[in-house]
């Protein structure tokens, strides 16, 4: 059954349709709460969002997860949530962990120019990643 979501995005201003063709999926907005007033965000602004943040803390959770889409098929694969930011690896480093098993380094570089660095664990996506000093 097809779903749609209309919606007005709360930083750009655009009225946003959004359709899912099966009846699941997104719903083509992220759920902000700022003064304690909730506020739909679409999809690209949330990569504008994570592109300061990222700017401006210079840490940030990311996703990771491999895409036979990349040059290197099954090459790892950092994303935002909605998969409107997304960043391919230049290196990577899978290894072991005591606790959760497994684990993957990779190392990319930011819309700015900027080297970041990130790590996940386990069955999880969750990337905790940070920028690297300067050489």
């Amino acid at each position: 059954m097809k779903t749609e979501h209309r919606f007005v995005c709360a930083d750009c201003g655009e009225e946003v349709v959004h359709v899912n063709e099966s009846g699941c999926g997104g719903t083509g907005y992220a759920t902000v709460c700022e003064d304690g007033i909730e506020k739909k965000v679409c999809y690209a602004c949330c990569a504008q969002r994570d592109r300061a943040y990222m700017a401006d803390k210079g840490r940030i959770t990311l996703y990771v997860s491999s895409s036979p889409d990349t040059v290197i098929p099954n090459w790892p694969v950092v994303t935002n949530w909605p998969g409107t930011l997304k960043f391919i690896p230049t290196q990577r480093r899978y290894g072991k962990h005591n606790f959760a098993g497994r684990r993957i380094d990779v190392w990319f570089t930011d819309s700015n120019g900027q080297r970041w660095w990130g790590w996940n664990c386990g069955d999880s996506q969750l990337l905790y990643c940070r920028r690297l000093k300067a050489a």
